[in-house]
């Protein structure tokens, strides 16, 4: 059963001051001054509205480091009464919650391992029943938004109406310069299904290097996201996890200062009058791409039909390879990128095949 999310705005949790909400710190609470005077460096950027740090890191294999457990939670309360702060902490079992609470943890995230997990997530969720707190839910390591959604419902069935997305990127298993493959589409179906959820962009997870951290930042704002959560440690190249994707302090207040954050809208009347128009525009275009697509479907059946007449195969490989290599080149001729046209026609073929399955085992009309 679908359970409607009661979200409740971020600013009657957080206060931002309008601004995007900013979360940063390092990927790992290692020691207690490393943890403090990060902290501290952060505070004084003027920008950073909470702190996180990892306390208990799930990691593939065993061996290597995986957080301090309860141990780093008295230098969390000291890095909160010193900076005045509130703490973010991941958590993956009702044991790694009930002692975040405990030690003054304000806001909690569940992380992609857990997510992809739902016997976990409702473990989670039957353990913040009755708990009044902000939870974050990152999305699963592979790319299933049913699955993302479903940790949304199980959380929000517990009761839980403080609530915000992370977008932190996908493992897909194809070659790309990011270590977790953005895939903003996935983020933006999900804000389609729940219109009022906050989504905070994870350029961190998504970049895998630093190099990459300014670009993923700045998209997630273009997209209108509320907010990033960015790793950042005193000693980057020495952190005892992740150490190549984290930023100084002074270098992270630096790319904050270079983000531009734009307008949702603009009062501007010629803005305004030219929008309609190109959304008219616009309107009229895709209606004709869609007939376009009914006439092509049309043709695919008649095809189809003829093909099953005949005895003859319906995928033809040396068709479906000359379809793919002139069409991207078409597509390249008009500015278009190839990946774009490619993966346009690799859902066409997708339909083309399903519609001629169905006729190929079809009785033909005329028996």
């Amino acid at each position: 059963m679908k359970v409607e999310l009661a979200v409740e705005p971020l600013g009657s949790w957080i206060d931002t001051n309008g601004k995007p909400l900013i979360i940063a710190g390092p990927c790992s609470a290692e020691t207690e001054d490393q943890l403090v005077e990060t902290a501290r460096q952060l505070k004084d950027l003027g920008a950073v509205h909470v702190i996180r740090a990892g306390v208990w890191k799930p990691r593939t294999r065993p061996g290597s480091f995986e957080g301090m457990g309860e141990a780093a939670l008295p230098w969390i309360q000291r890095a909160k009464a010193e900076t005045g702060l509130p703490f973010a902490v991941e958590v993956a079992t009702p044991e790694h919650i009930e002692l975040a609470l405990k030690y003054g943890v304000d806001i909690l995230w569940i992380g992609a391992r857990t997510t992809v997990n739902p016997f976990n997530v409702q473990e989670i969720a039957d353990a913040l029943r009755g708990v009044d707190v902000p939870v974050l839910i990152k999305n699963p390591v592979n790319p299933d938004l049913a699955l993302w959604v479903g940790a949304f419902e199980r959380i929000a069935g517990a009761g839980i109406n403080k609530l915000g997305a992370i977008h932190r990127g996908f493992a897909t298993g194809e070659a790309s310069k990011y270590r977790n493959v953005p895939m903003w589409q996935m983020a933006i179906e999900l804000k389609s299904i729940f219109p009022q959820l906050p989504i905070i962009g994870d350029p961190s997870h998504m970049a895998g290097k630093r190099a990459y951290l300014n670009e993923l930042s700045q998209m997630a704002m273009d997209l209108n996201y509320d907010g990033l959560i960015v790793e950042s440690h005193i000693d980057p190249d020495n952190a005892w996890s992740d150490a190549a994707q984290q930023l100084t302090p002074t270098a992270f207040g630096e790319m904050l200062d270079h983000l531009e954050i734009r307008q949702v809208e603009s009062s501007n009347r010629e803005f305004q009058t030219f929008m309609e128009q190109s959304r008219r525009n616009i309107d009229n275009v895709d209606r004709q791409l869609v007939e376009m697509l009914g006439a092509r479907m049309a043709l695919v059946e008649r095809l189809a039909e003829y093909k099953r007449d005949n005895n003859v195969t319906l995928f033809q490989p040396d068709r479906w390879k000359e379809i793919l290599e002139t069409r991207t080149k078409m597509g390249q001729k008009l500015g278009l990128y190839p990946e774009l046209v490619e993966e346009i026609y690799k859902i066409i073929h997708m339909e083309s095949i399903r519609k001629q399955t169905e006729i190929i085992h079809s009785a033909p009309q005329n028996v």
